[in-house]
């Protein structure tokens, strides 16, 4: 009875392990998602958080200082003035931004366009152009001396324009590069949602005597709503984390990342100037946690407005 008990279990084991593989196996093929996330993601942000909270140069011993990174950063000029460029620059492109993308997608999305694969490649080819091919493009457009913009101000008897170093004038400069970059990559985004609209919608609106100026505010824009919405939060993200624009127009030096007066200073130059150049991880640190404070903010005021129901 036992040799009878024993080959049963045997064969039963083969079985059993089937089961259990089937069960584990899941999880073993998604686990080099988590372990990369756990090692790359997860720990540098409860590090990072640790370090905030002390006075570190990344060589000598850590001071624990608690919240006083905290303190000093909402008395500090340098993050007040960052802040206050970032959100210039944050509302000088992000609604234009949007709003072009949206029109621009509309005509790209048009049947009756021709060549629409060759103009919907040009508006993104900015998008995958080299930040330096970018910087250079600007450095000759803007030149106070032999710029194409001054050439043109000169024609029509207005003075040249220092735009990559007069305070008055580097944000709107940031924007427009900012434009001509990211709008592209906007404009995908909003055509894949004007694709995924019906047209027998818009065939029913035609029938019934709509304009195509009543069907695009009152069928394409309330349909497109959570796009735009998607759209508005992923470029607010963007604009506070903003980081290579500003560095390859303005931070010419170490020290003067910000360029005149910082007047091109933002969140983003603001934390690697401290960290990387001064070397003081932990308020850099603090910084970082306090933007990822006011953009989720931000994000939670957008998503609660946007989703909003309309009369």
């Amino acid at each position: 009875m036992a040799l009878v008990a024993r080959a049963g279990s045997i064969t039963r084991s083969p079985r059993g392990a089937a089961r259990w593989w089937a069960k584990v196996a899941p999880y073993v093929f998604i686990s080099p998602f988590y372990l990369l996330f756990l090692a790359f993601g997860l720990l540098p942000i409860l590090f990072s958080l640790g370090v905030s909270l002390f006075n570190w140069q990344g060589v000598a011993q850590a001071q624990f200082t608690g919240l006083s990174n905290y303190g000093v950063l909402l008395t500090d000029p340098d993050f007040l003035t960052a802040l206050g460029n970032t959100v210039i620059v944050w509302l000088g492109s992000t609604v234009p931004m949007v709003f072009l993308a949206l029109a621009f997608a509309a005509v790209l999305n048009a049947q009756r366009l021709r060549l629409r694969g060759f103009f919907r490649t040009v508006y993104f080819l900015p998008v995958v152009t080299s930040l330096v091919v970018t910087g250079l493009i600007f450095s000759v457009l803007f030149d106070p001396s032999i710029g194409l913009v001054n050439d043109a101000l000169h024609a029509v008897g207005i003075a040249p324009i220092n735009f990559l170093s007069d305070p008055n004038w580097m944000k709107p400069t940031l924007i427009m590069a900012l434009l001509w970059r990211w709008t592209g990559n906007d404009m995908v985004i909003m055509l894949a949602g004007l694709q995924s609209i019906p047209g027998d919608i818009y065939e029913a609106a035609t029938v019934d005597g709509a304009t195509g100026r009543q069907a695009f505010w009152r069928i394409t824009v309330p349909l497109m709503r959570p796009i735009i919405l998607f759209d508005f939060i992923i470029s607010t993200i963007g604009a506070f984390n903003l980081f290579e624009e500003p560095y390859v127009l303005f931070g010419g030096s170490a020290g003067n990342i910000g360029g005149t007066q910082n007047a091109g200073l933002v969140t983003g130059t603001l934390i690697y100037q401290n960290s990387f150049v001064f070397f003081n991880f932990g308020y850099g640190a603090a910084i970082a946690w306090v933007v990822a404070f006011i953009i989720f903010v931000l994000s939670m005021l957008q998503l609660k407005l946007g989703n909003k129901p309309v009369d």
